[in-house]
Order: structure tokens, then sequence, then C-alpha cells
């Protein structure tokens, strides 16, 4: 079974190698920022498509921010980003939002992602 939050991680860090991915939250306050980096919140994983009562997929619902100091960064990495998630099964809704920065010298914009993960084989 594909390990769906791996996926995502080894995605951004295949494709994005100059940006690390954090869980959202888990810099410490005594942590610098990195100029520019990634997070990603698990919202859901929902069980989906059931056949004779068991559920044959689950439906992973994700937020992936990306922060920068640098504003032209922040509005077109993310954008970037959507493409290669796109690629190995992810669905990105739209092209992202604003989202807060606890720094100042940061600012950052966010999308929600979904991943339907098939689950035909250990039925």
């Amino acid at each position: 079974m594909v390990d769906v939050k791996e996926l995502l991680i080894n995605t951004l860090n295949t494709n994005f190698k100059d940006y690390p991915v954090y869980l959202q939250g888990s810099i410490s306050r005594d942590d610098p920022y990195p100029e520019s980096f990634f997070t990603f919140w698990n919202n859901s994983s929902n069980d989906s498509a059931f056949y004779d009562n068991t559920e044959t997929e689950c439906i992973w619902d994700f937020d992936l921010n990306f922060y920068s100091s640098d504003p032209t960064l922040v509005n077109t990495v993310l954008l970037t980003a959507k493409s290669a998630l796109k690629s190995v099964g992810f669905i990105p809704d739209g092209n992202g939002y604003d989202v807060m920065s606890d720094e100042a010298t940061h600012t950052g914009r966010g999308m929600n992602i979904l991943f339907i993960q098939h689950l035909e084989s250990e039925v």
C-alpha cells in the first residue's frame, strides 16, 4: 500500500531540493525559519467507495503551504508544486490562498490537495 504522507514528502523533496518540508507547526520557536520551505497538514483520511460493507478507497485531505522571505517565490513555487503533485496522483484544488506566517519576514501561500488511495488489493 502507498504511504500517502511519504509520497507527498518525497515528491516535494525530489522536485524542490532547495526547500525543506515540515509538518505544520513543527518548527520550534527557538529554530530560525529557513528562507523558504513547505509545510503540510493532514486534515482527514476518510473511507470511501464501499463494496460488501468494506471500504475500497481512502480519500486523504491535506493542506500544503509554502512560506518564504521572497514574495515572488511565495506566488510561484506552490503553483509549480501543483504540477509535480498532479503527476503522482494528487488532486490540487485551485491556485491557492494566502496563509498567515508567525514571522514578519515571511509570507505564505497554501493549497488544499486530495489523494484517492485505492485499497482493492487489501480487501
